[in-house]
Order: structure tokens, then sequence, then C-alpha cells
């Protein structure tokens, strides 16, 4: 069962043990309205994460690599944030944390073997393995444990702690590191994490200092204390999902792992095996002892070959944290070593200049540059003690190719691997309409008429604001054409609320959508680059047109690439609130495959059916007598377009 996805997943259920000196209350948790604030503070993430999706799954499909597993060794950073001197936890205590996080990615855990005979075909080493950092991002020696002091006396959810503003700690390069951050979490938090997609300054981990340790040298958060804190946790952040699927609907749930039972909850304490419940069957039972479930520490003790492929993939090319394969955090610099230079990019880039860049290198007295266009027999070459090289004389829409050599007063490195850049062509923009960032500040364009603009910085979105009338007419056709980078379009109504449709073809292509509608009405189009693309000297052409006539869909005569929209309203659910049906009216542009699902507010897929749809206006009906009161997500997915609407279940 496919899932949309939250940037962060944190656990959500009350623990109660007297095993310490007082009563403690221990719980992980998560609310709908957190992931609703993150989904809301970036919109791209859900795309983001299901691109991730995809990406499993076709690492799923293609076999796993052909089922060839190389070892990764992800380098950690502990950022131990502390308010007392028992929050500030020893060396010991860490090294014993990171040396059971790789007995229990590797099975090789002392209670391995209390994997239940049904379960051991399914029990993996999932080639997952981590270091206490040995080198830092400047290249610099470190023991991977960075302590700071704080005034805060305890971290929720909401990131401070991995803030140097806020008391906490700041995250170092997520794409080389897992940032460990080691805390006090007020209301008896035992940790969370951030899941692939996420940014990249809140990227990793988050555990109470005191469920830090090991089965041989355990922490003081009994039952919680033998490091499985960590281990969960680490699973979110390699993707894991919990092994019964988050979802409040017993059975129903999936966590996209294959050999995990269907489970209907989750489980607390130690059970006996087997345990059986609602959904699995009476043998071999529910996996309770998978790290991915809310057991006692002392009865977590698996990963499955399904959980194994699914870290596996973010390491496969085009996975999102195959960055950590290049990562030198584990190896200890050499002293007196010339290490080769690295974060090469250029800026200020012309039409015939650049300055080039690159991260300092420790004991570097200078840097060789050298440069080229793509292709040349020849390097153009210079010597600089800075980290930045300003060069010129470049021609102008040329691909370059620059490399860094790192000269040390004992030897000299390696030239770096080779960074690329494209000098600009003139810009033509008359008007580049700035500022315009949000729809509130939208500009009014001229409708049928050329209009440039640019997208500049990377951050850069451009709005336009218009209103048809029946005289100049009320069918839409918007044309972003020009392109000098992959720029997307979006059509909005109803003060930028309702989106209309969307032109997002890869690449330069340019983008047309078409919108007949059936009445005046005030509309706003964003033009932005997908995925930061972005140009400080090249423009865009946009054109608004307007028409008594419609724009024809369908079949497209003009050989360009088209998102077509054709009627209001878009998308209809009755009634609502619903029991046990909810009606669905929707649109799309042209015939073909509809896809309807239903999430809850985590983000779980709990309903989903797939059928044809014709052109113009669909009527469907979904049956809802399993779900419970509450509100919940609905989508349709047509011809790639998506529409979203909140309905509610009161029976």
């Amino acid at each position: 069962m496919k899932k949309v996805f939250s940037s962060t997943l944190l656990l959500c259920v009350l623990f109660t043990t007297t095993t310490l000196t007082a009563q403690q209350n221990y719980h992980r948790c998560s609310t709908a309205e957190h992931l609703q604030e993150q989904l809301l503070a970036d919109p791209s993430l859900a795309d983001r994460m299901q691109d991730i999706e995809r990406q499993t799954e076709t690492f799923i499909q293609d076999g796993g690599n052909g089922g060839s597993r190389a070892l990764v060794t992800i380098p950690v950073v502990v950022h131990v944030v502390y308010n007392t001197a028992a929050q500030n936890i020893s060396d010991a205590l860490i090294l014993a944390q990171i040396n059971q996080l790789n007995l229990d990615y590797a099975k090789l855990n002392s209670d391995a073997s209390s994997v239940p005979s049904a379960f051991a075909a399914v029990a993996a080493n999932t080639n997952v393995q981590f270091c206490l950092a040995q080198r830092d991002p400047s290249g610099n020696a470190t023991t991977g444990i960075v302590r700071k002091s704080t005034t805060v006396t305890s971290f929720s959810t909401n990131d401070a702690v991995k803030k140097n503003a806020n008391g906490g700690d700041a995250a170092w390069d997520a794409t080389k590191y897992l940032n460990l951050w080691v805390c006090n979490l007020g209301g008896g938090l035992l940790g969370y994490a951030q899941f692939p997609g996420g940014s990249t300054t809140t990227d990793g981990v988050v555990v109470l200092y005191s469920s830090v340790g090991s089965m041989t040298t355990p922490g003081t958060a009994a039952p919680y204390n033998f490091g499985r804190t960590a281990t969960h946790e680490v699973g979110h952040w390699l993707n894991l999902y919990h092994i019964w699927g988050d979802d409040g609907t017993a059975c129903t749930g999936s966590d996209n792992v294959g050999d995990t039972p269907n489970q209907a909850g989750e489980n607390y304490g130690c059970p006996a095996f087997p345990t059986t419940d609602g959904c699995s069957a009476s043998s071999p039972g529910v996996m309770f002892m998978n790290y991915m479930d809310y057991t006692d520490d002392g009865c977590m003790n698996m990963f499955t070959a399904g959980q194994s492929t699914r870290m596996n993939a973010l390491f496969a090319t085009g996975g999102a944290r195959v960055g950590l394969l290049t990562s030198l955090g584990c190896q200890v610099p050499v002293a007196g070593a010339c290490n080769v230079a690295a974060g090469l990019n250029a800026t200020s880039i012309t039409t015939t200049t650049a300055t080039l860049n690159w991260s300092a290198v420790s004991g570097a007295a200078s840097y060789n540059v050298q440069y080229r266009a793509v292709g040349a027999a020849t390097w153009n070459s210079a010597n600089t003690t800075s980290v930045s090289r300003a060069i010129s004389g470049l021609t102008q829409g040329t691909n370059y190719e620059f490399q860094v050599q790192t000269v040390c007063a004992s030897a000299t490195a390696a030239f770096s691997a080779s960074a690329l850049f494209t000098t600009s062509v003139p810009s033509t923009c008359t008007d580049i309409y700035e500022s315009n960032n949000s729809s509130s500040a939208a500009k009014t364009p001229t409708l049928n008429a050329n209009l440039t603009g640019l997208i500049t910085p990377s951050t850069d979105v451009d709005w336009f604001k218009f209103t048809t009338t029946t005289s100049g007419g009320i069918k839409i056709k918007v044309d972003l054409t020009n392109l000098p980078a992959d720029y997307d379009v979006v059509l909005y109504k109803s003060n930028a609320s309702t989106k209309l449709a969307t032109g997002a073809n890869s690449g330069t292509t340019s983008e047309s959508i078409k919108y007949n509608a059936s009445s005046t009405g005030t509309y706003y189009v964003k033009v932005y680059g997908y995925n930061g693309a972005t140009s400080a000297t090249s423009c865009y052409t946009l054109k608004i047109s307007t028409s008594s006539t419609s724009f024809r869909t369908g079949d497209n005569t003009d050989g360009d690439m088209i998102a077509e929209a054709i009627a209001e309203p878009v998308l209809k659910l009755f009634p609502n609130p619903a029991s046990d049906k909810l009606n669905v009216e929707y649109l799309s542009a042209t015939a073909g495959a509809a896809k309807l699902s239903v999430y809850n507010l985590s983000g779980q897929r709990i309903l989903f059916t797939e059928g044809e749809a014709a052109e113009g206006l669909n009527t469907q009906s979904m049956n809802t007598n399993t779900l419970s009161n509450g509100v919940y997500v609905f989508e349709v997915n047509t011809n790639g377009e998506t529409q979203r609407m909140k309905f509610t279940i009161a029976k």
C-alpha cells in the first residue's frame, strides 16, 4: 500500500515504568498538527518524499541491485546538548551506543538468538554500519562528539535543539554525516527522527540522554536504556516506518515492506511469543520483536531483509542519502597530508565572467585552478592563495568545467573532480516584474501579449494576477516559453487558493495550460524554477491569452507539450460530513486512468481505488464504512494532475 509522507515521524504512545527510583513516564509523540505545520511550511516536501518512494519502489522492483549490497558506513556526529551534569553523558555511553547500533544493524546483537524460528529466515544484516566521525566538515580531526552547555532545561519536537539561536547546536553537513542530538526531551519524550527528503538543516535523529547506551553499558531510562531508541529512530532516518503502518484503523496499515506480517497496531512491554492480533494469522503471529515496533529495549532484536532493502535504496544511484557514500567523515586525517579540494561551485556567472569557489583545505598554502570549455583540448591555469578565483574572457552560452589542486608545504594533492557551469546569454528582459514573490504582491500583466521575466535567485517565484471579462473572453491559455532552465507554471483561482492546472515538463521544454472556464473570474499565475532552477540573466517569456471561444484541448496539433484544465468546479465531495459513503465529483481534461485515495492526517493512505475517467465531468462513490469518525484527506489523480480536499466522517 502506497503512503503519503511526512518529513518527521515521531513515536506516539505512552509508556509507564516503575524500574527507576521514582515512577517515570516515557512516551514517543507525534501529532497530525505537527505534520501539517511542516507540510505547510514546505509545500514541496510531500513531492520530494513521494519521489524518494518511487526511487525505492524501482530499486526493489529491480531486485535491490541484483542482491549486491555493499557495506555502507555512515559517519555520526553526536551533539550532546546539556543543562545539567547528568545530561552531559560520558564518552563511554556514546561509544556504547554506536557499538549497539552496529550490532543491531549487522544482526550481531547478543539477543539475535532470541529471534523466533518462524522469523529467522527473514532476520537480516542490513549492511549499514556507523562510525563516530574522525574528520569534521573542514577536514580537521575530531572525536565525533560535540558538547554544548545550554540554559534550556528541556527540548521538544520543534527542532530547537538543532539551532544555535534556540540553545541547541547546528547540524553538520547532513549529506555527509548522520547528526545525532542527545539532550533532555520534555514530557517524557524518548526520541524523534527526520525522514529522507526534509531540510538538511534539521536532518538527523534526537534522543533522550538517559536512553543512550547498550545492552552491556545501559543508560538510566529503563526499560528503554539499551540504546534501542536510537536503533529505532535511525531506522526512521533510513526510511523505515512503524511495522504496523501508523494507521489507526486495524489491519489496513502498511510499512511498505513485504516480509513484515500484517499487524493491527503497536505492541508494548515484552509480549510472549507467539502473540496474535485481529489481523495476523494464528501462526507465526505478530513480529513484536522488530526494532520498528514499540516493545521494551530488551525485547527488540531484529530487522528484516525487506527493511534492509528499503534502507539500501537510499544509497543506490539517485538515492536520497547517496552523498554519504563519498563522505570522508570516517577517515582520520593524516598528519602532513594534503587533501583534495572539495565543495567546488561557480557564482556571479555572466556572459563572459564567473567566480570559481571551493572549500578551504586544512594545511593548504595555495591552490592551482584550471578551467576550460567542456571538450576543449587545453586548460587555462592560475594559482591563488584564496578559496575563490574570478575569471574572464569566457564565451557566452558555453559549458565550462574547472578543477582545483591543493598545494601544501610538503606535498601537492591531486586535482579535484570537475565542477560545471554555463555562461549566460544576453538578457532581453524589458521588465522583470519584481517584486512579485507572493500572490498578495502579484503583478497585473497585459493580456494577449508577451512579457519577459527573470527567476533569480533560486528562491524567486513570480506571481501574476488577472481578471477575465465577458467582452475580453473567459477562456484562458497560458504559455511559458524561451526557458533558460527547468521552469514550471501553475494556474490558480480564488485568491490563489484553488489550483486549476500545472505545466511541469522537464528541462527547458515550453509549458502550456488551457483552461476553458464557464464564467468570469480572477486568476493567478505562478512561474518558478523546479528544484531551484534559476538564471540571473536569461529571461523567460510568458503570454496569458483570453478568448470568447474555447481553446482546443485533447489532441494537440501545435507540437507543444500541454497541461490542460477544462471547466469548473474542479473537485466536489458530498455529503460532507459523510458516513458510510462519499460521493466524488471531479473533472478530467482527457479520458484516462483515475486514482482515488483517502489519507488520514498522519499521511497514511487507508482507502484506494483505480478506474477510468472520462473526458469532462466524472462522478464516483467510495465506501467509507470502515473509517472512524474524524478528518481525512481525499485525493484524485488524473493524467498526472492531483487534486486534494479534506472531508469529515461523522457517524
